[in-house]
Order: C-alpha cells, then sequence, then structure tokens
C-alpha cells in the first residue's frame, strides 16, 4: 500500500489518537491537528491526501476546514465526522465538495473503509483526467493518416454513427487501428466530454477481468482488501471499449449481456444493484458469427454487440496509405530517437510497397522504429528496414529456399500459378507490381492469370470497375 498522507482533525484527543494509530498500522503517513485553527495552519503549510476532520469543533469548525481544504487542494478528499444531531449538516457540506461523513460513535474498520474508498476515487478521477486530455485531437477524423478509399470508407461510416448511443463492434486483424476507431467514435460523439474507458478482455484472467469490469467489495476475494470501482462505473455517461470482445469467458459474456439489457450490475461480492448510462463499443480480430456457430460465443450477445459493425481494412488492401503512415512514423521517431531521417530511398519505398504487412500498420510502425534507429544516412535504405524474406538480399541464388516439391512431384503449370497467386498478393493484386516482382511485363502478367485461371478477388475486382 502506498503511504498517501492524510490529517486528522479533532478536538477529541482520546479519538484523534486511536485513528491516527490505526491509519499508521495500514501503512498511511499521517498528520494531527488538534482543531480547526492548526488544520487550516497544516492545509497552508503541505497538501495531503485525505482530511479526516471533525464537524463540530470549537475555533474553526469542520465546514470552515472543508473549504479552505478545496480552495487550495480541490482534488483533497475530506471525509467528516459527525455526532447524530448533525447528520443534516454532514450532507449540506457533501454537497459543498465533502467526499464522505462518518456518523459517531463509529468502528476504525468503518473509517478505514471510508479512507480506502475516497483514496480509490482520487486515483481513478486523476487517471480519467489524465487519459481524457491526453491527445484527444489525435481522435479528429482530419488527423487520422491515410486517405486510401477504404479507409476513408471507415471513416464515413464511424462520422454517422459517432453521434448516435448505437453499439458498435470494430472488426479488423491485429495492428490495423481498431482503437484508433474505437476513440473517434467516441471523442466525435455526444458523450465525447465524459470518460472514455478502456480495457483488454485478452490481458486477463476471468475473475480478473469481471473485477476490472464491475468492480468488487472489499473481502469479495483473496486480496481484496478494498473497495474497487469498475470500468462500467468509470464510464458512466461516457464509452466503455471493450478490445478483444471475442476471449470473454462465457460467463462473462452473460455479464455484459444483462448489463446491456438493463444497464445494471452488482460488483463482485456485493449486493447493492448499481445503474449506468454506458455506450458500449467493442473490437475483435476473431469471427464471431463462426464462434456463435461453434457455441464458444453467445448468440445473443453477439447480435446485441453486433448494432453496427464497422470492418477495418488490413494494410495490404490499402497500401495507398503506407507512405503517408511511414511519414508520420519518421516524424515521430525522429524527434524520440534525435535521428535527421528526412525520408526513405526508391528501393526502400518500393520494398514496403512490395511487403505483405500481416502484422498491419503495428508493423510498420515497428520497422520504421528499427529503421530509423538504424539509419546512417538521411534517408532509410532496404537494409534499414529488415523486412526478412522481403530483403533486398532474396535472388535466383536462394530461390529453393520457396519452392517447395513434395516427393510425390508438382506439374510445372502449378509450380507457375502459385507463383502468380503469391506476386498478386504480395502486391494487393496490382497486375503491373506483382509483374515486377516476376521480372515479366504487365501484359505478360494478364496472359498468366486468364491461362492459369487465377480468379481476381471480388474486392479487387470491383476496385478496378470503380477507377
Amino acid at each position: 500500500m502506498s503511504k498517501e498522507r492524510i490529517l486528522v482533525a479533532d478536538d477529541h484527543d482520546a479519538l484523534r489518537r486511536g485513528i491516527i494509530r490505526a491509519l499508521r498500522e495500514t501503512g498511511h503517513d499521517v498528520e494531527e491537528a488538534a482543531n480547526g485553527n492548526a488544520a487550516i495552519e497544516q492545509l497552508h503549510n503541505g497538501q495531503f491526501d485525505v482530511v479526516v476532520c471533525d464537524l463540530k469543533m470549537g475555533g474553526s469548525d469542520g465546514l470552515d476546514v472543508l473549504r479552505t481544504a478545496k480552495a487550495l487542494h480541490p482534488t483533497t478528499a475530506v471525509i467528516l465526522m459527525t455526532a447524530f444531531g448533525s447528520v443534516q449538516t454532514a450532507v449540506e457540506a457533501m454537497q459543498l465538495g465533502a467526499s464522505d461523513y462518518v456518523q459517531k460513535p463509529f468502528e476504525i474498520e468503518e473509517m478505514e473503509l471510508k479512507i480506502d474508498k475516497a483514496l480509490e476515487v482520487r486515483r481513478l478521477k486523476h487517471e480519467i483526467d489524465y487519459l481524457r486530455h491526453t491527445q484527444p485531437d489525435i481522435y479528429d477524423f482530419d488527423r487520422i493518416v491515410g486517405a486510401s478509399g477504404a479507409l476513408q470508407r471507415v471513416l464515413d461510416i464511424v462520422r454517422k454513427v459517432a453521434k448516435t448511443n448505437t453499439t458498435v463492434l470494430i472488426r479488423g486483424e491485429t495492428g490495423t487501428g481498431k482503437e484508433l476507431i474505437a476513440g473517434a467514435l467516441h471523442h466525435n460523439s455526444l458523450r465525447a466530454d465524459q470518460n472514455f474507458v478502456r480495457v483488454n478482455c485478452a490481458a486477463l484472467q476471468e475473475n480478473l477481468l469481471e473485477s476490472e469490469l464491475f468492480g468488487h467489495e472489499k473481502g469479495a476475494f483473496t486480496g481484496a482488501d478494498r473497495q474497487r470501482i469498475g470500468r462500467f462505473e468509470q464510464a458512466d455517461r461516457g464509452s466503455l471499449f471493450l478490445d478483444e470482445v471475442g476471449d470473454m469467458s462465457p460467463n462473462t459474456q452473460a455479464k455484459i449481456l444483462r448489463v446491456l439489457q438493463e444497464q445494471e450490475f452488482e460488483r463482485l461480492g456485493g449486493t447493492r444493484t448499481i445503474s449506468v448510462d454506458v455506450r458500449l463499443i467493442t473490437a475483435t480480430n476473431r469471427n464471431l458469427a463462426e464462434m456463435v456457430a461453434t457455441g464458444e460465443f453467445r448468440e445473443d450477445l453477439y447480435y446485441r454487440l453486433n448494432v453496427m459493425a464497422v470492418d477495418i481494412p488490413p494494410l495490404r488492401e490499402r497500401k495507398e496509405d503506407i507512405n503517408a503512415l511511414t511519414q508520420t512514423f519518421i516524424r515521430r521517431f525522429c524527434g524520440e530517437l534525435r535521428k535527421q531521417v528526412t525520408g526513405l530511398d526508391p528501393a526502400a519505398e518500393k520494398l514496403l510497397h512490395r511487403h505483405n504487412w500481416p502484422g498491419n500498420i503495428r508493423e510498420l510502425e515497428n520497422a520504421i522504429e528499427r529503421a530509423v534507429l538504424l539509419a546512417e544516412g538521411d534517408v532509410i535504405t532496404p537494409d534499414d528496414l529488415r523486412l526478412g524474406e522481403q530483403s533486398p538480399a532474396f535472388n535466383g541464388s536462394n530461390v529453393a529456399s520457396v519452392v517447395k516439391i513434395p516427393p510425390t512431384g508438382i506439374p510445372l503449370e502449378e509450380v507457375e500459378r502459385q507463383a502468380v497467386v503469391e506476386a498478386l498478393t504480395m502486391s494487393n493484386w496490382v497486375q503491373k507490381d506483382a509483374a515486377e516482382l516476376l521480372s515479366i511485363t504487365p501484359r505478360v502478367m494478364n496472359y498468366k492469370i486468364k491461362t492459369l485461371s487465377i480468379e481476381i478477388p471480388r474486392h479487387r475486382r470491383a476496385a478496378a470497375i470503380s477507377t
């Protein structure tokens, strides 16, 4: 437990010292004030995470301490102690900014719970405030890098859906930018001034994921030494982004379904029903429809999540965006690594367009970071990129490593067909680029496609017709 600074102010010596002793035993850094005036002086001298203050004291009372704390240190949590007859005053004090109150007499465990809750809320506020103000402009549509038709079609859908409360399912391979699209949905919505909370469902085990999503009460399980506010509560009136939603267990799927249907849940180990208003945005790199068919994913939840689907195309299907993305990454990494790299030489640029990018934008980002680090001149060369089998070191002498002939043999025509299909795939079915890879003319490539009965994918036919 971290050593949060706590100020305990009470003119009852025995009670004040008892609280201080208990809090110090749990690891807190505790200061004391014997009256309101002393507490106010302490607040002028330094900042505290929590102030525990008696409401009625001689001289300056608890309300004076509260006002001073909020004026000097707005993020400080103030917990008031009150006798039975002044509960109404304590409630009014909460309207002035007090975090909580506890009625005398009380058990020290109750006070510890109140402090733990105040500290947790304070931490969450700091975290959310940081996230809310961390480069929100990167989600502006005009700042999303790429001008390809495939990306613009995605953004057109996102623009239409953003202003609604519709649940959105973002589908795409790993590294395609699903989180960026989720952020754009929130930051261009009517909830933009509220919280955008993110959870990676694949990163946590089932029990930890449920605690992360729904929170838990103190003592709910081994190690739950304090109450925890879950991500659904943090996202109240805002948006919750669940990444890799296809990795949730059936039990968690059922609980998510209930929240979508009823907008309420209970914390783990708790009995109080909590209502929330949350817009849910989910993403997956898995085929949820197939998972429904095999019983791995709930059909009713699938239809709840799939109200509006946004499909993010892989980078190999929008290679027109490679140059713009590359320049963006070069500028960023030059700043971080203090290098002077202005761009790529023609061979390196051609190599980027030939590569199939199985890791999508994330792979490109990593490749450019590595290339900027390795570059010795002011431009990136093919050797700096180090793209494995697509390296310029490939030549005819190692062609045997890519042509695999089975012991039973294989028709030469089939080998040729596989080579042509592979070149077309690497070139995103741009025939002139595929022809260059095989050192043949575009006319010969067109002839090979016809004679070898190679079928062009539908999306590439459509693109060809539209151009």
